[in-house]
């Protein structure tokens, strides 16, 4: 439905009309000047007085026009669309994804073909963030540094396109859980939320940052921060050695007793993901420890359509300007 927020700004309309009645009168009570063969001339300067007449009828329509156009955008024009329901739970919800140099390890299978960690989490994930309809989600990316690469928002779609475009080592390659922590922390602390929560997925331990997990944790609390923590990898692998294969521990490195504390001190729960099909029970779980809510708003979609009638009165104008030159150039010649 077309609607406009400044109803009054058509008042404006009959501006031009005030001006022309105000304002006196130029053409003056002086006799008029009788000029022989004033008809060659004329038409030497592009046309008779008739010709001349219908022309200036019509600039002075073009001009009307391009007057009314510019009054409709000021008023605002807006398209509402019909009442759409949005779910809204009242949870504001941050995943921290560690893309650090250990995520490169090739450890997880997807499709019976090995990839790397981060591509398990992604492939996993999209699907949890597309379930949390009436949540508002954001993205903290955390290698040597933590960065907020999505912030709080309801366009899960974004934020999903984001991630996917997330690279390993854009970050650093070391791991600051920590900072990641904090981050988090520093962009929920104000948020008016019912519920604050924090999905942090890692594969290592703390390397790098300004903030220990310890310290990142006390924060946590103080904002009443729940953090879920993941840890990512599989727990063992074969690797090809001189003497053959041989069984290794690609998670050798992983804090895990980190992650409970941090996990336990806020509320929340640690999980242990060594495959794809641990990731996707995971998040499972997770939407049960915090329901999605079906308490719904309405609202309205609405776009502006203010360039419209912008850009129709710079085309008109663009015209007249286009015909006066032209009608220069034939006077001169």
């Amino acid at each position: 439905m077309l609607s406009f927020d400044w109803p009054l700004v058509f008042l404006l309309l009959p501006l031009p009309l005030l001006f022309y009645w105000l304002l006196p009168n130029q053409s003056g009570s002086e006799a008029a000047l009788r000029v022989p063969q004033i008809d060659q001339w004329l038409a030497a300067e592009g046309g008779t007085g008739s010709s001349r007449t219908a022309a200036n009828v019509i600039k002075a329509i073009l001009l009307i026009i391009i007057w009314g156009l510019l009054v409709s955008a000021a008023a605002r024009p807006m398209w509402r669309g019909e009442p759409v329901a949005q779910p809204a739970s009242g949870r504001d919800l941050m995943l921290a994804v560690d893309i650090s140099g250990s995520m490169k390890q090739k450890d997880m299978v997807l499709d019976n073909k090995a990839v790397n960690r981060l591509q398990a989490v992604k492939s996993v994930i999209s699907k949890f963030v597309e379930r949390r309809t009436g949540d508002r989600m954001g993205l903290i990316l955390f290698g040597t540094n933590a960065y907020l690469h999505v912030p709080l928002t309801f366009d899960k779609q974004t934020l999903i396109t984001l991630l996917d475009e997330a690279q390993i080592g854009f970050a650093g390659e070391k791991t600051a859980i920590g900072d990641g922590i904090g981050m988090a922390v520093k962009r929920l602390k104000s948020s008016q939320s019912n519920s604050r929560v924090l999905i942090l997925l890692t594969d290592g331990s703390n390397t790098a940052g300004s903030l220990t997990p310890e310290q990142a944790t006390t924060l946590a609390k103080q904002v009443k921060l729940k953090v879920y923590s993941v840890g990512i990898g599989a727990e063992e692998m074969m690797v090809p050695g001189f003497f053959g294969s041989r069984r290794v521990n690609p998670s050798r490195d992983m804090d895990e007793s980190a992650l409970k504390q941090i996990a336990a001190a806020t509320g929340g729960r640690y999980f242990r993901a060594a495959n794809t099909q641990d990731l996707e029970t995971i998040y499972a779980l997770l939407d049960e420890l915090e329901p999605v809510e079906h308490e719904a708003k309405t609202i309205r979609p609405q776009k502006s359509l203010s360039y419209l009638p912008l850009a129709i009165a710079l085309g008109l104008s663009f015209l007249i300007a286009l015909a006066n030159g032209v009608n220069s150039i034939r006077g001169r010649s």
